[in-house]
This record gives structure tokens, C-alpha cells and sequence, in this order.
């Protein structure tokens, strides 16, 4: 059984940072896709990053995250992690990690992924 656990979650004032970090059991992810998404309240589940678990490596932001945040990934460990920067309150939300084991398109399309984590809440204060 597969499962993704997140961690790293908090209260950070503007301007600050924070590390969330997603450990996967059950399953190695060689192949397909690791990414993350929040949610805030009464909105849509959104896209933030993901790395592309095939050779390539390559990784994919939202224009709203890209220069603050950054994606990695420990093969070894199986795990990937997600460095926020320069946050701001409309960062607020309750932040997931996700894997695909098949995914090599669409990497912020949230319906392509078939594994999350229980999610882990990040609260930026103004």
C-alpha cells in the first residue's frame, strides 16, 4: 500500500520560509511524477511544482511560485521536498503531496495523480 506523508507544515510571518517534505512508502517512484498542490479555503485544489520522476528530472512551477519556491527530490530516499521562500499570505493553504507512478504529461493536472498524502497546512501571517 502506498503512502505519502507530509511534513514541515506551520505559522511563518511574510517574508519567510518554510520546508515541507513528502516521504512515499510501499512503492519506489522510478518512473512518472512527484508534485505538489494546495488548497486554501473555499477554493479549487491548485497546482504548485512537481519533478518528473522519469531521466529527465525535469521540474514544472505555477508562475505564481516560480523564483520563490523550489521542488526537490531524493531518489534514494524516496522522498521530495518543497523549499518555500519569500512567502506571502496568499501562500496560505493546506499543501499535498502527490505521486503518479505512470504520469509523463499534464504534471498540474491533479486528477492525473493517483496517490496523496493527508496534507500539511501552511499559514503565512501579514
Amino acid at each position: 500500500q502506498v503512502q505519502l506523508v507530509e511534513s514541515g507544515g506551520g505559522l511563518v510571518q511574510a517574508g519567510g520560509s518554510l520546508r515541507l517534505s513528502c516521504a512515499a512508502s510501499g512503492r519506489t517512484f522510478d518512473s512518472g511524477a512527484m508534485g505538489w498542490f494546495r488548497q486554501a479555503p473555499g477554493k479549487e485544489r491548485e497546482f504548485v511544482a512537481a519533478i518528473s520522476c522519469w531521466r529527465d528530472s525535469s521540474k514544472y512551477y505555477a508562475d505564481s511560485v516560480k523564483g520563490r519556491f523550489t521542488a526537490s527530490r531524493d531518489k534514494a530516499k524516496n522522498t521530495v521536498s518543497l523549499q518555500l521562500n519569500s512567502l506571502k499570505p496568499e501562500d496560505t493553504a493546506v499543501y499535498y503531496c502527490a505521486a503518479s507512478q505512470t504520469l509523463y504529461m499534464g504534471y498540474n493536472t491533479p486528477a492525473r495523480y493517483e496517490y496523496w498524502g493527508q496534507g500539511t497546512q501552511v499559514t503565512v501571517s501579514s
